[in-house]
């Protein structure tokens, strides 16, 4: 009883991680900027690294300020993509964030400790109040993307809209991340955002299907994870990373196995 407590806080964690992250994958996939999960969470973790620098109060401001920046400039990524591969722009941002976020934390004392905080997170040790804050952050985005889900499905998936609707698009985005990043780390985060929408897709393209699969997944997995990790003694984002890519190959595995049958079977 006593190992069930402990653990329902941080599957409770990548629970909301899973609903709101899984939302954001389909949008993402669809407009095919993979890696601006990945590029906007290390971002934010430049304002986290100036935080341990200058003091941990600074945390939530600078991780917020830095998560504006962010999506202002992902907001005007649709303009650089005339002049430039958007991946390759995204690339960029995200090797800057990364070395920025290196030659910060190399003048902190614990720097290379601080450095795996943010890239892993803690999420084995979320405590209650950390799930309230965080479903409280995520119900309210999720609230407006359900009060906009048109105008954000055109955005997205008909290219149409705004750049103060793109702005808004990216923004709620950001606080999402700067909650995520701050429990999960970046890269248990990258995976929420790309591995389960793409599960999803291997079957279906229809986005509520494809949200039901990749839920379904993640939180299946994300359970085997945390209880793996904390039998083995191991890190917990890690294990629940892995885990993801090993489903997904599975089952791309199987999806190209099941195609070439059928176009066997159809030959014959």
């Amino acid at each position: 009883m006593e190992t069930f407590n402990f653990l329902l806080w941080p599957f409770l964690a990548c629970l909301l991680l899973i609903l709101i992250h899984a939302w954001f994958g389909i949008h993402i996939l669809e407009r095919g900027i993979i890696f601006v999960d990945l590029a906007l969470a290390q971002f934010i973790g430049v304002g986290i690294a100036l935080s341990f620098l200058f003091g941990e109060e600074k945390n939530l401001l600078l991780s917020l300020l830095f998560a504006f920046l962010g999506s202002v400039v992902l907001a005007l990524s649709k303009k650089a993509a005339r002049y430039v591969n958007i991946e390759a722009f995204i690339g960029v941002l995200y090797i800057f964030s990364f070395s920025a976020a290196i030659l910060i934390l190399d003048k902190s004392p614990h720097g290379l400790e601080e450095f795996k905080t943010i890239m892993n997170g803690n999420i084995i040790w979320v405590t209650p109040k950390d799930i309230l804050s965080t479903a409280i952050v995520y119900g309210a985005v999720g609230a407006l993307h359900f009060c906009l889900r048109k105008q954000f499905y055109a955005l997205s998936f008909e290219g149409k809209g705004s750049f103060l609707l793109e702005l808004l698009f990216f923004t709620s985005f950001a606080v999402v991340l700067v909650k995520s990043v701050h429990i999960a780390g970046i890269l248990q985060v990258f995976s929420f955002l790309v591995v389960p929408a793409l599960i999803g897709r291997l079957f279906f393209r229809e986005p509520s299907k494809v949200l039901i699969v990749g839920w379904s997944v993640g939180v299946l997995v994300s359970m085997a994870g945390i209880f793996l990790s904390f039998r083995l003694d191991i890190p917990t984002a890690p294990v629940i990373v892995a885990g993801l890519a090993v489903v997904f190959f599975v089952l791309l595995l199987v999806k190209i196995f099941r195609q070439n049958a059928g176009i066997l079977h159809k030959k014959e």
